[in-house]
């Protein structure tokens, strides 16, 4: 992946045939005698808490943008929660109702936000 000078082309061929390999997994260029720790590493399946599997090197990105066991908050009562919940819970929460200092009356914690725009 790098510029390599003709006169030492053969040299580099070489020694790239002899000491590195392609993973067949990413075809990243690896060098052989680490190639059974890259796929041990990267491309081994890992179950996630979800009961999903998936490849090691992927389980980060999963269970922080894709996992529905993932943590997530509440917008209405900042509690955590799995995201899988999170959506049930913010139509439950955001019903309550709180009074508003301004003109006593009952607003839905949904609408809180907007309420003094249209408050008196």
């Amino acid at each position: 992946k790098k510029d390599i000078p003709a006169a030492n082309f053969i040299i580099h061929e070489i020694h790239c045939s002899r000491n590195i390999e392609v993973c067949h997994y990413c075809s990243e260029s690896v060098p052989k005698s680490e190639m059974k720790n890259h796929i041990e590493s990267e491309h081994v399946q890992v179950t996630c808490k979800c009961r999903m599997k998936i490849e090691n090197s992927l389980l980060k990105d999963h269970e922080a943008s894709a996992c529905p066991l993932r943590p997530a908050l509440c917008q209405y009562c900042d509690i955590q929660l799995t995201f899988d919940k999170l959506q049930d819970h913010e139509i439950y929460c955001g019903a309550r109702t709180e009074t508003c200092g301004g003109c006593g009356r009952n607003i839905m914690v949904k609408d809180l936000k907007e309420h003094p725009q249209v408050c008196g």
